[in-house]
This record gives C-alpha cells, sequence and structure tokens, in this order.
C-alpha cells in the first residue's frame, strides 16, 4: 500500500521512473550482434575440416558458446581481475581512468570491462568520448541483467579482433596458430589475450618486441598469482610469436562449398572420418601426379558407411589447377555410366527367375538394327556363364541378356534406384542404356550399391526381413540419422538371395596388377566390385563394397575430353583398392539361407539339370530361380558300338546302339565356343547307312542382318572384297551360295566366300545339299 500511496502522490516521479525502467529494459538489442560469419565445418570428432570466409571478407567463426579454460583465465588476468565481481563497470578502474587522462591530458587508459568492452564491440563506430563510455556503462549493467558471466565472455572471445581480418579467438587460433583454441599452449593462449588490446601488433615483423613484452608480462602475473608454475612459465616465455597468418585447413573443400549452400555462415558438423579424409587426400594426390602425366586431370572418391549410410570420406575433384575445373565437385555431376549399371541388370534377372549364375548366355557378334555392340576386347567366347560375363564385364551378353529381359522393365528397376540423372524415357536410351548410353553421378551410384549392402546386412540381422526405406539418400550432417523405416516381409527391390549371387560374381572380378593374387593371402579382403569405360574413354569408374563400406571412385576430365588409358581398371581401380587398405577389414556378406535353396545344377550348361546332364552339382540358387527351364544343350544321342558315328534303328540293331548324353551349342555359339574351349566335341556325323533325323542348321557369321557395308581400296586403288562367313553343324556339308538368286560358288568344310557385290542392296542366300536354306539383306555403301 506504501508504493501504491506513494505513486498517487508522485505521479509525474512514477510516471518517469516507469518511462526510465522501460527504456532500460529494452535499451540492449535482442541480438547484439548481426555480423556476417564463416561457413565452418568440422569432422564427426568436431576437428576443422574447412571454412568459407564471411561476406564481409573477415574470418569470424560463428559464435561459441565454449571457451577454453586457458583463455578464460588470461584474458580475465589481462582485462579484467574483477570481472566476476562488478555489475557491468568497475568504478574504480573508471576513476583511475579518468584521473591518468586528465593528468596527461589524452587517453592514456580506458578502464573499461570486459562487458563493457562487448558493449563498444556491437555498437560499431562509435567514437571514445565520456558520452559514448556512459551510454556503454548503462548497457553493460543491463547485459549482467540478462546474460550470465560466462555468456558475456563467449560474446567477447567470439567478437574481438585479433588483427588484419581475423575476428574472434577460434579464427585466430587457426589463423596464427594452426590449432583448435582448446589446443593452445599457455604461452599462445596468452598471446592471443594481449591482441585485442592492440590487434595490429600482429601484423608479421611488426611491433613484435612490444607484443612480446605484454605476452610476458601476463605470463609473469600468471605465475605471481600461482596459476602457473615455473616450468611453465619459462617453457612459455620461450616460446616463438607467430610470424603471419597461415591458412585454414582445406581437407574437404568440395563438401564445405556443398553445405554452404543451404547453411551459409553456420558451425557445421559433418559425419566425415577426417584420419580417413586426410590419407585418402594424400592417396588422390599421388594417383593425381601419374595421371596428370597422361592429361588426365580430375578425381572424385565417396566413401560410405553402409550400416549409418554416413559420408566417411567426400573427395569431390583432384587438386589439380583452375584450367582444369579444380573447384568443380564432380560427384554429383552426370556422367557416362558405362559398364557400371550391369550388376543391377544381372540382379535383376536373377531376382525375376530369368537367370541362374552361371546359366550359359550367348556371346557371339550381334547386330540390333543399327546397333552393333562389342566386347572391349573385340573376341567372343560364342557361350559364357552369366556370371563370367559380369565379372569379365562383357558387353555383347549384356546387350542381350537387356533384350531378353526388356529395355522398359530394366528402365524401371533404375528409376526406383532414385538415379536423378536418369532423365529420358527407355526408347531413348535403347540397348545402350547398358553399355554407357546414359548418365548418373557418384554419389546415386555408390548410394545405390550401399542400398544393397544393406539389403543382405539387414536380412541376416532380422527374421529374414527387409526394411521399406533401404533405398534411402545418404547424409553428411552429424545431427541426421537415416530413417530405413519399418520392417516388411516383401523385398523392397532386389531380393537377399539375388543380391548376395552378384556379389558373389563380383567379388571374382579381375583386379589391378599389385592385387591380383589377393584371395591366396588375404581373405578379409573380400570385396564386390565393378569398374566401367565410358565411350570415348571420358570416364573410368570403379565401385566396390564390403559389408560395412562401400568405395566409388571417378576418373577423367571434367570437361569431358577422352584420354588413352582412361579405363576403369586401369585408372579408378587402383585408386579404390588404396581406399579399401585404408579401412577395416571386413567379414564376407552372410549367406540368404531363407531365400535360397539347393537344386541340381548342369555343371557345362549352368541351367537347372535336365535327365540328360550326365555332370551335376549341387547348388544354392535363390528361390526365383526355381522357374527357369532345364538345361536345353543336352540331348542324348545313339551311336554305334564304338561311339564313332549317329545311328539309328534304320541302320543298326538296337541291341548294338549306345545311349549318351552330349553337350551341343546352336552352329553360331558353338563356332566362338570351340576357339576358347578346345574339348569342345561337335557331334558325330550319322553313319552313312542311316535314314532321316539329319537335322541341320545354318547361322550367318558376318555379315548380319541389314548390315550397310564400306568396302575399302587398298594403295593401288583394288577394292578389298567381303568375306562372307557362315557357320553349318554340318560343315563338311556341301553349301551352295547365292547373290540376288545369282549362284556365285559351293563351298565343303570351311564356308567362307569372298565376293565384291556392287554398291546397293543384296540378298545372299545360301542353301546346301540337304536343301537347308539361310538369307541375309546387305547394303554396300559407295
Amino acid at each position: 500500500m506504501t508504493i501504491i500511496n506513494y505513486i498517487k502522490r508522485n505521479k509525474k516521479k512514477s510516471i518517469i521512473i516507469l518511462i526510465l525502467t522501460i527504456a532500460y529494459y529494452f535499451c540492449l538489442p535482442k541480438h547484439l550482434f548481426k555480423d556476417p560469419t564463416a561457413t565452418i565445418i568440422t569432422s564427426s570428432n568436431n576437428e576443422l575440416l574447412g571454412a568459407q570466409i564471411a561476406k564481409d571478407g573477415q574470418w569470424r567463426f560463428p559464435k561459441n558458446d565454449s571457451i577454453p579454460k586457458k583463455f578464460k583465465t588470461c584474458i580475465i588476468q589481462f582485462e579484467d581481475e574483477y570481472f566476476y565481481k562488478h555489475p557491468g563497470f568497475n568504478p574504480i578502474s573508471i576513476f583511475k581512468a579518468l584521473r591518468d587522462n586528465i593528468k596527461s591530458k589524452s587517453v592514456k587508459r580506458g578502464g573499461s570491462t570486459l562487458t563493457q568492452q562487448v558493449i563498444r564491440l556491437s555498437r560499431k563506430g562509435k567514437s571514445r568520448t565520456y558520452f559514448e563510455k556512459l551510454k556503454e556503462i548503462v548497457l553493460a549493467t543491463r547485459l549482467e541483467l540478462r546474460e550470465s558471466k560466462d555468456k558475456i565472455l563467449a560474446y567477447y572471445s567470439s567478437h574481438a579482433p585479433f588483427g588484419g581480418n581475423v575476428v574472434g579467438l577460434d579464427a585466430a587460433s587457426w589463423r596464427y596458430f594452426k590449432r583448435n583454441a582448446n589446443d593452445l599452449s599457455w604461452g599462445e593462449t596468452a598471446t592471443l589475450a594481449v591482441l585485442p588490446n592492440a590487434p595490429s601488433l600482429i601484423y608479421p615483423g611488426k611491433n613484435q618486441k612490444y607484443l612480446l613484452k605484454k605476452r610476458n608480462r601476463l605470463l609473469k602475473k600468471l605465475l605471481e598469482n600461482t596459476i602457473i608454475d615455473t616450468l611453465t612459465y619459462q617453457l612459455s616465455i620461450a616460446e616463438n610469436l607467430p610470424q603471419k597468418p597461415y591458412p585454414l585447413p582445406r581437407i574437404a573443400p568440395h563438401l564445405l562449398q556443398k553445405i554452404a549452400k543451404t547453411h551459409h555462415g553456420e558451425h557445421i558438423q559433418t559425419t566425415i572420418n577426417i584420419k580417413l579424409q586426410e590419407r585418402a587426400n594424400h592417396i588422390v594426390q599421388n594417383h593425381y601426379n601419374q595421371l596428370s602425366q597422361n592429361k588426365i586431370y580430375n578425381i572424385a572418391v565417396l566413401v560410405l558407411d553402409v550400416k549409418t549410410r554416413q559420408v566417411l570420406t567426400y573427395i569431390g575433384n583432384s587438386p589439380t589447377d583452375k584450367a582444369h575445373q579444380k573447384d568443380v565437385d564432380i560427384i554429383d555431376k552426370p556422367r557416362s555410366t558405362g559398364s557400371i549399371l550391369k550388376p543391377f541388370l544381372y540382379t535383376a534377372m536373377l531376382d525375376s527367375g530369368d537367370l541362374l549364375p552361371k546359366t550359359l548366355v550367348t556371346d557371339v557378334p550381334t547386330q540390333f538394327g543399327s546397333y552393333n555392340p562389342e566386347n572391349y576386347n573385340k573376341t567372343y567366347d560364342g557361350a559364357v556363364p552369366a556370371s563370367r560375363a559380369l565379372s569379365r564385364s562383357l558387353n555383347v551378353p549384356a546387350v542381350r541378356m537387356l533384350q531378353q529381359y526388356g529395355l522398359d522393365r530394366f528402365h524401371h528397376y533404375l528409376k526406383n534406384l532414385k538415379l536423378k540423372d536418369l532423365k529420358y524415357n527407355a526408347n531413348h536410351y535403347g540397348l545402350s542404356l547398358i553399355l554407357g548410353g546414359a548418365e548418373s553421378n557418384l554419389w546415386d551410384l555408390s548410394k545405390s550399391y550401399a542400398a544393397l549392402s544393406s539389403t543382405l546386412n539387414h536380412y541376416s540381422e532380422t527374421s529374414s526381413e527387409y526394411f521399406s526405406n533401404e533405398f534411402c539418400e545418404p547424409i553428411f550432417l552429424a545431427s541426421e540419422k537415416v530413417d530405413f523405416g519399418k520392417k516388411i516381409n516383401d523385398k523392397t527391390l532386389f531380393n537377399a538371395a539375388s543380391i548376395y549371387l552378384t556379389y558373389e560374381s563380383l567379388k571374382e572380378v579381375n583386379r589391378p596388377e599389385s592385387n591380383e593374387n589377393w584371395e591366396f593371402f588375404d581373405n578379409s579382403k573380400q570385396i564386390s566390385w565393378k569398374t566401367g569405360t565410358s565411350f570415348g574413354f571420358r570416364d573410368a569408374w570403379a565401385i566396390g563394397s564390403t559389408k560395412n563400406y562401400v568405395v566409388g571412385v571417378w576418373v577423367g576430365n571434367a570437361d569431358g575430353e577422352g584420354r588413352p588409358g582412361l579405363v576403369g581398371v586401369q585408372a579408378a581401380a587402383p585408386i579404390l583398392f588404396n581406399i579399401f587398405d585404408l579401412l577395416p577389414s571386413s567379414t564376407w556378406f552372410p549367406i540368404p539361407y531363407d531365400n535360397m535353396q539347393k537344386v541340381d545344377i548342369c555343371k557345362q550348361s549352368g541351367h537347372r539339370a535336365s535327365q540328360n546332364c550326365n555332370e551335376v552339382e549341387e547348388k544354392l540358387i535363390q528361390v526365383s530361380g526355381l522357374k527357369t527351364k532345364p538345361c536345353p544343350y543336352h540331348i542324348l544321342i545313339h551311336l554305334d558300338k564304338n561311339e564313332t558315328f549317329q545311328v539309328n534303328s534304320s541302320c543298326e540293331d538296337l541291341d548294338n546302339i549306345t545311349h549318351k548324353s552330349w553337350f551341343i551349342l546352336p552352329p553360331l555359339m558353338a563356332h566362338y565356343y570351340k576357339t576358347k574351349n578346345p574339348f569342345y566335341k561337335p557331334l558325330p556325323k550319322f553313319r552313312e547307312d542311316c535314314l532321316g533325323e539329319r537335322t541341320v542348321s545354318i547361322d550367318f557369321i558376318y555379315p548380319k542382318e541389314n548390315n550397310t557395308i564400306f568396302l575399302p581400296k587398298d594403295f593401288d586403288k583394288k577394292t578389298n572384297p567381303l568375306i562372307l562367313k557362315i557357320a553349318h553343324s554340318k560343315p563338311e556339308s556341301t553349301v551352295f551360295w547365292y547373290i540376288d538368286e545369282t549362284f556365285v560358288a559351293n563351298t565343303k568344310n570351311i564356308h567362307e566366300l569372298a565376293i565384291i557385290p556392287q554398291h546397293g542392296k543384296h540378298t545372299i542366300t545360301v542353301i546346301d545339299e540337304f536343301g537347308n536354306e539361310n538369307q541375309q539383306k546387305i547394303t554396300i555403301s559407295k
């Protein structure tokens, strides 16, 4: 009641007091500092990876509320011994400052507390007058009421000037000592503590004696106050002063560039393993030095943790120069895929039950309209196990498998992998999709391999279950965590067995020379990996996975220039294995038994064994593979007692006929297969006295249907002939050749014919002595 009575009796005074109280309450801005700050990224254990300077050109790190104990002690001892006792200003210090300044008739001493200095720093450009000093005192007391003492110290350490364009303790620590502020010695900390008092002292070669004197005086005070001992004091004063600012770390510059787009001016802790990143940088540097001699200038590397999907290493480019786009982050840039998509097709075909791992697939010269795929070494096996076709990265089997599986169907699977650079429909890419006709990037491809590995891990760790969000984005911010979704019984994209069998095949990919004999001495280095080389030798890929890690490597030129030797296994694979050597060893993926079944497999064909297969082995296959057809290449034939000729009941008694299973391929496949498989036996001939059962097939080896052919001329301007070739299931037969219904010649045993046809369209017809016929249409161009 006394207060109310006082207000009633003194209304004017009360109003004035109220206004002053409100003014005092709101006199301090909500945000003291609005200066732009540098973008800072740190590793998973909070070590500095790099920084991007603030927009105003200052090295000003984001505010840090954590102040090193040494710096806190030094700055209080040097600037404001009674910091924890005064209300924002120190009357005794102000009195002494006034006395000294009046005596000297100039400003010799300020008498400001640390709180007042924080206010002055926040009110940039204000003249140092007694009236401004009074304002600082008022604002300082208000700040003391609003913030804790430690918070005020944090403001000071984050915004104090340390010379040049260096602002704040964290930036100063890195610029002058190349270390985190928490790791500084007493001598180094004392140097930084005296700098804001006269920040111009730090310039190289300027006033070093004066700076040394101030630092040592502070160290002497620490000794006298028993904060440090004599030995520490002696060691500290012996330390040299910094002579120049150091550049800040550039351990992951392209990740910094990426993060700065969305978190500019922030301090971001990443998932990067700094030790791994630094050692990977060193590996890339070494390989860049070698590759640049062949004018190959750019390298990108990504390392993912399969279980957490965290980015452990991010190298967006090699340490090249501006002329070769050193600042371009290639990890997320679209590049031709080469053969790197082949494992996804193989997995999809296993998953759908269209294939078994060892099933023989066709490898012969092939043409689809105007598209004529070739193997890298331009040779053909005739027939090759699917798993070996993948591990050897054979192009022709891959294209034929894609045609068999379905272009639209495979394109749909790739879209489900969320490859963002796959922007067009399936027909736009055509069958070249599997050989590099599409573009993707290292980020999307690496995350896809990581998703396959994670699917296998989760399947074995749960009760044979999958996760609904397995194919998710990797993360590089420590504050994030991947959500794999909920457990489900059905596969998200591919079943576990198909992935496992694909990885078993990729484990057998031929390694670079230095790693060729790995399986004989290091079982812990089992890696499922694949290379890719784009058309024109413009992109070299290598992506590999263990149970715990995925490493992705791209090598090439950012401007797309192709170079000889820019091949996946030569340029990218050595980097991949050097990186894997840095990673902890992993056990191999567990076998997903619940998604597999033991089945008798024909040893020669890789198909499910039919009753005619004479060599059978029991193998684990994916459950979906049970619907594949039995072996079509083993047939039961009837031979005479000496097993020299085929016979039948028309020429031999039934008691004298031997029944035998025989492995036989179609003639074109057999033509190439027997060159690589010397023990392949063609079917025995029928004995001449036998009737019927003379099944014959003819295939063109060259040319292919609707080929357009140019006949070159030699040095004497003579036109070179066109060599026609066919494969006949009974090569001893006589074959008659016709060009446009005109008989040309006949052949026996070796069915090749040289002709020089006129320009234009022609029909080539071959007819054997039994009346079997085949035709091929070609065009001879000028």
